[in-house]
């Protein structure tokens, strides 16, 4: 298992790297980059867009005498949108201010140095480091993705197993009926649905509708700095959950369903083993290999996209809503770092869930396999 592990953790490098390629390439093919966009800012409000322009490396400061010269100097020939009108000397500044003076093999190669140093740069548009504004959002979405996974899995596999279990029955019915209810209604439309009931929108006021805790959180006493975390985090992963859990619900119960039907599970019973021994340590080990091999890559999407939609809602300033920020105003900075540590985090999990693999059923041999 540990020479498995060590291939795997070699793996990571070139997977990354190529990961980052791919969205490197896709990118600078995307019109409406950073250029483009402060240049329909200065072309829009010059005033406004002319004072953020400062020239870096010596690069100077665009000046009143630029301004005066966006209808005397053309650049018609310029290949950004918009630019026809500006002079070219202000055009050269503010790709220089970006990056963009250089090729972008040559911007690649310098982005991926600094990313092996965990240097992530500073955002184009907002006066932080990536790292800083990473660190900033980092609780918002740590506690929306443990919380809603944890609770998704608590739920989600005592169900499944019981309702494999009484397949058919009453309670496998009307359960299947909240199934359905909870995958049928989107995420976001039970957490609007849970505002109006609960958040003062139109009935109750009994939870927050803004931030991880309250203003005064910080002169609160232990138990009622727990207590207040909870209750602004009780809507958010409650709406998270509903529209998680159904689906993992119907994954374990189909998973116990296959096992139980199985040739060794008959053979089990007829040794006279108890139910829950046949179920717990027989059938269960083999059932749940499906439902941890999915684990990794749930956990990733709730932490950075699926939590986007309840950022918004319930104005949690995440990194669900970082990432669609940066995307919006082609921050490249923010974008690129945040995809490079959300995929480093996703191939590392990938081999926590191998690991798993191994530790739930030992069976299951690595070693003896290609990588």
């Amino acid at each position: 298992m540990y020479a498995y592990i060590i291939r795997r953790l070699a793996l990571i490098i070139p997977t990354l790297l190529g990961i980052m390629i791919i969205n490197f390439v896709v990118i600078q093919a995307a019109p409406g980059g950073p250029v483009e966009q402060m240049i329909a800012e200065i072309t829009g409000t010059a005033v406004e867009a002319t004072a953020r322009i400062s020239g870096d490396a010596g690069g100077g400061e665009v000046t009143a005498q630029n301004q005066t010269s966006l209808g005397t100097n053309q650049s018609a020939n310029s290949k950004y949108r918009g630019a026809q009108g500006l002079p070219p000397e202000l055009i050269a500044q503010i790709e220089k201010q970006f990056g963009f003076d250089k090729p972008a093999h040559e911007r690649f190669l310098h982005m991926m140095g600094n990313y092996l140093r965990f240097d992530f740069g500073d955002s184009f548009f907002r006066d932080k480091s990536v790292l800083d504004l990473v660190l900033e959002k980092m609780p918002v979405s740590i506690s929306l993705g443990i919380w809603t996974t944890l609770l998704v899995y608590l739920i989600s596999i005592p169900l499944g197993i019981r309702k494999a279990v009484r397949d058919g029955s009453r309670f496998d019915m009307w359960t299947s009926g909240v199934v359905i209810i909870g995958n049928a209604i989107p995420g976001f439309l039970f957490a609007i649905l849970l505002i109006v009931l609960f958040a003062g929108g139109r009935y109750f006021d009994w939870f927050p509708l803004r931030g991880l805790v309250s203003d005064n959180w910080s002169d609160l006493n232990t138990f009622s700095k727990v207590t207040d975390y909870f209750w602004h985090m009780a809507l958010p992963v409650f709406s998270m959950v509903i529209g998680g859990f159904a689906g993992l619900t119907m994954l374990t119960k189909n998973s116990f369903m296959e096992e139980i039907n199985k040739q060794y599970v008959v053979t089990a019973r007829a040794k006279g083993l108890q139910e829950r021994e046949v179920l717990y340590r027989h059938v269960f080990r083999n059932a749940m290999l499906i439902v941890i091999a999915g684990f990794p890559s749930a956990f990733i999407g709730i932490l950075f996209t699926g939590s986007l939609l309840t950022e918004i809602i319930f104005s949690l300033d995440g990194l669900g809503l970082l990432g669609f920020e940066a995307a919006l105003n082609r921050d490249y900075p923010v974008m690129f770092g945040t995809l490079f540590f959300f995929t480093l985090l996703g191939l590392i999990l990938g081999i926590v869930g191998d690991i798993m693999y191994h530790i739930i059923d030992p069976r299951i041999d690595f070693e003896s396999r290609e990588v």
